[in-house]
């Protein structure tokens, strides 16, 4: 099965960086959907940066001009540059992708998260 480990959260002050990664295992064939999530204590998870189908990436009007989402597929690995970090950006966040992996010798679908990287921005 198609796993996903990320990596790159931590404590930074306000206006600060990090760089989330995602490193995906298993036998993935192709991505439908790539995508970085975040999940604040009492909110719901919600969408950050999305690409769907290859095209452009989508990011949430909280995350314009602020976060970048890129990838490299030879690595398996995904990232979020997060830039200009506030106190509103702390949150759990977690790598998703769905797509089609070789699973036991069977092509099937999948749908896998990371298991989530904390990300606290406080002074």
């Amino acid at each position: 099965q198609v796993q996903l480990v990320e990596s790159g959260g931590g404590l930074v002050q306000p206006g600060g960086s990090l760089r989330l990664s995602c490193v995906a295992s298993g036998g993935i064939v192709s991505r439908n959907a790539m995508g970085w999530y975040r999940q604040a204590p009492g909110k719901e998870r919600e969408l950050v940066a999305a690409i769907t189908g290859g095209r452009s990436t989508n990011y949430a009007d909280s995350a314009k001009g602020r976060f970048t989402f890129s990838r490299d597929n030879v690595k398996n690995t995904m990232y979020l540059q997060m830039d200009s970090l506030t106190p509103e950006d702390t949150a759990v966040y977690y790598c998703n992708v769905r797509g089609l992996a070789v699973v036991d010798g069977v092509l099937r679908n999948f749908d896998s998260w990371g298991q989530g990287t904390q990300v606290t921005v406080s002074s």
